[in-house]
């Protein structure tokens, strides 16, 4: 007789027990069972090992469970998305170990499919490869990850029938599906529960054996945290208008493209249907379209910043792992990334900054090394006037002799062989003034083009 799966939420607690491994889903608050986890949290569970993308946001979802102590040892990608992480790591109170997104996704497909790890080129040569396995393959340097397995995954799916089997909402597979496999004992939220048979066998992402309860527990726009509305974005300067302009102007129909947080989004604005662009991010959507107008994240998806956006005609929704395997792959023609340097060796450090906690990484070292090109996007100086163009980075790298071309308000600069080559130059400036403000060395286009105006 099949046993019913579907069981009242506060019987979670009694199926997670102290000094348990425990996989959340979740991209942010998006795809995270927030309702298992606040029970969870009022509970007596403690010296918890958590394995999720990251630690919610301040006194919500996981920042829960950081603010109660009951979190031992977090294993995920962005944990600077809560502040309180930090101060909890450098009091001592938590210990984490950092992964690449796409590392972390495959550590957990790897680890539902009876795989002991995988090699990947990501973070080969970084502060993350330290004390790891490493090997030469195809000439090129791999860091050994090991699978990720738990004791118990707490998921979130939109709809779930009576046997288990599960399908999910636009960006909220994420992490969930392969969690779902990799855990000894899977609990899976649900939006809705609906009879065996209502869900055809084409739109179950997650099959029934897999999981082992339900609890049906409906969510709210807001219980969403920063992924709750539209909200506001700072207007862009004249400056950050232009090199975004101009790095439109690297991207051709076709093209798949994946654009990072922060000046990257900016070109997102500047891309319309017509172009024949495709928008990738990490988090599970390829088919990016413009910031709704209002609306939550109930009724959009988001990107990888975790701000709502729209799927255009044509858009895919898939999870995490699959996300990363187009990305290592060589799938997505261009990364369109943020820098903090970038120096003459096409180096980009764009992660972590010395003496502070290394804490996030996030997907941006599977772009670096993963995209076919990667163009860089920064202010030409940091605010104490140093040039983020430099002869050596002497910040962590992100990924070794990638970046194609870098792209400030001062100019535009490709790198061709050993050589750095400034293009264009912005109308504004003149060449002399741009050596000043540029420690790097570069040569100059006998075809110097001034730089297009926003």
């Amino acid at each position: 007789m099949q046993r019913d799966k579907l069981i009242p939420i506060e019987r979670v607690p009694d199926l997670v027990p102290s000094g348990a491994t425990v996989m959340v889903g979740g991209f942010g608050l998006v795809g995270a069972p927030i309702h298992m986890l606040d029970v969870l949290a009022a509970s007596g569970a403690r010296d918890l090992t958590v394995i999720s993308n990251n630690l919610g946001e301040p006194g919500l979802g996981l920042g829960r469970f950081l603010r109660n102590g009951q979190v031992r040892h977090a294993i995920g990608s962005y944990f600077t998305s809560n502040a309180e992480v930090v101060r909890a790591v450098q009091e001592g109170r938590l210990t984490v170990e950092v992964l690449p997104q796409g590392t972390l996704a495959e550590a957990m497909r790897a680890g539902g499919a009876g795989l002991g790890g995988f090699y990947t080129p990501t973070s080969a040569g970084t502060p993350l490869a330290a004390g790891r396995e490493t090997r030469s393959i195809g000439g090129v340097e791999h860091v050994f990850q090991p699978a990720l397995r738990a004791d118990v995954a707490l998921l979130k799916a939109d709809r779930a029938d009576a046997l288990g089997n599960l399908t999910y909402r636009m960006t909220g597979r994420t992490f969930n599906t392969a969690m779902a496999t990799a855990a000894q004992l899977v609990i899976a939220e649900v939006e809705e529960v609906v009879p065996v048979g209502a869900l055809s066998p084409e739109e179950i992402v997650t099959p029934h054996l897999y999981v082992d309860y339900i609890v049906h527990a409906p969510t709210h726009a807001d219980e969403l945290g920063s992924s709750a509305d539209v909200g506001t974005r700072e207007a862009a300067t004249p400056e950050q208008r232009r090199i975004a302009a101009r790095a439109l102007h690297e991207l051709q129909p076709g093209d798949i493209v994946n654009l990072g947080i922060g000046l990257p989004t900016l070109v997102a604005d500047l891309i319309t249907p017509q172009m024949g662009i495709f928008l990738h991010t990490e988090n599970g959507l390829l088919g990016v379209g413009p910031t709704p107008e209002e609306g939550s994240g109930l009724e959009y998806p988001i990107n990888a910043g975790k701000k709502l956006v729209t799927a255009l005609p044509g858009a895919a929704y898939f999870d995490s792992a699959s996300s990363f395997a187009m990305i290592r792959g060589g799938h997505v023609d261009v990364a369109v990334m943020g820098a903090l340097q970038v120096d003459e060796q096409a180096n980009l450090a764009n992660w972590a900054v010395p003496g502070k906690p290394l804490l996030g990484v996030g997907g941006a070292m599977d772009l670096a090394q993963g995209a076919r090109r990667l163009i860089a996007l920064f202010s030409h100086t940091t605010k104490d006037g140093q040039s983020k163009l430099v002869r050596a980075c002497d910040l962590p790298i992100t990924a070794y002799g990638r970046v194609e071309v870098a792209i400030t308000e001062l100019g535009v600069f490709r790198f061709s062989g050993p050589a750095l080559i400034l293009e264009e130059i912005a109308p504004d400036t003149t060449l002399d003034e741009l050596r000043a403000r540029t420690e790097a060395v570069f040569e100059v286009s006998g075809d110097l083009k001034t730089m297009p105006t926003a």
